[in-house]
């Protein structure tokens, strides 16, 4: 048997070991290997090892993507300029926008142990107190990001925040038709309904994009250390990430577990508990929030359309793909009964 070790879906070792000791020589010190990390839904996330150090490598999904929804350099970017503030990111090593190595681009950061917190069972056994506990500093995290300047981490240029929610909506329209395999009629209606009230955005922050319970890695002491998926990031307006995250609440366990059900733990706040919280850390009134919840769900409906679209093709990895049809009509029904279009 040998001991070469084998190629995982999406990674050559050799080229990346060899573009990795021409890099960062001396890093990589013993045969390198690759597993990958199950339960991502849109970029494919590797832990490689060498025997003796860990880190992490990320590459957009194979297959069908629409080309700005899987930006390495954005993500990378940002993890970078947080990285003295007080909100956690891995530390990150190397960045390459090329496609010699992996045929896509890709980064390396660093491994960050932690529990990414899906599913209920797992969060509920903590107890109320701390599920309790996590779910405000949750909250109090991203009032962290929204509150950094963001010329001060060298991001003024990260973004357009005017006309940031009409180009949210046009670019997630965008994508559902690039991956548009059959008739979604509801979803349409919710998208036709969102168009005709766009709120009027707050002052501009930077915006994570897809922030959640399951983005950020929790260690053994409740504490948050590091936020996670910065594929979405950029300067906008910052209600969408609490949009989300009511959105995200509200739907916690939906689809069999696409949605991840940790946020039913008993103790975890309410979502009228995590709005009024981030409001007083903020002091942010969260205006139009049925909107920004409803414009989240049709944007987790594109993404699902488009796991969906690429599951019919075979062009995914890992398990849970097949149920990813199951969503859009589940998404746009919560964003119609949001805005009362029912």
């Amino acid at each position: 048997m040998s001991d070469t070790p084998a190629d995982p879906p999406g990674l050559d070792l050799a080229r990346l070991r060899a573009h990795l000791d021409s890099e960062l020589p001396g890093v990589v010190q013993g045969p390198l290997r690759a597993d990958l990390i199950e339960g991502g839904r849109s970029n494919l996330t590797y832990v490689l090892s060498d025997g003796a150090s860990r880190w992490v490598l990320r590459r957009p999904p194979l297959g069908h993507v629409l080309a700005t929804a899987h930006d390495m350099g954005r993500e990378y970017r940002a993890m970078t300029a947080l990285r003295d503030t007080e909100v956690p990111v891995p530390h990150t090593l190397l960045l390459d926008q090329g496609t010699d190595v992996l045929g896509a681009p890709w980064y390396l950061m660093e491994y960050v142990p932690g529990t990414a917190h899906r599913d209920a069972a797992p969060l509920a056994a903590l107890g109320e107190q701390r599920v309790a506990a996590l779910g405000r500093q949750l909250v109090e995290t991203l009032a962290d990001l929204h509150r950094i300047d963001p010329a001060a981490v060298g991001l003024a240029d990260f973004g357009h925040p005017e006309g940031y929610l009409e180009r949210q909506l046009r670019r997630w329209s965008k994508q559902l038709a690039a991956s548009r395999s059959r008739e979604l009629p509801d979803l349409d209606r919710l998208h036709a309904a969102l168009a005709e009230r766009l709120p009027t955005s707050p002052t501009p922050a930077l915006v994570h994009g897809d922030y959640r319970l399951d983005n950020v890695l929790v260690d053994g002491n409740d504490t948050i250390t590091a936020v996670l998926d910065w594929e979405m990031s950029t300067l906008g307006d910052p209600l969408t990430d609490v949009g989300l995250l009511v959105m995200y609440t509200e739907l916690a366990g939906v689809g069999g577990g696409i949605i991840p059900s940790a946020m039913t733990a008993p103790g975890f706040p309410k979502a009228d508990e995590l709005v009024s919280y981030y409001a007083e850390l903020t002091g942010r009134q969260a205006a139009d929030l049925d909107w920004y919840v409803a414009f989240a769900s049709f944007k987790l409906a594109a993404v699902a359309e488009g796991i969906f679209f690429r599951f019919q093709q075979g062009r995914t990895l890992g398990a849970g793909f097949e149920r990813a049809g199951e969503m859009a009509p589940i998404l746009a029904r919560h964003g119609l009964s949001t805005l009362k279009e029912n």
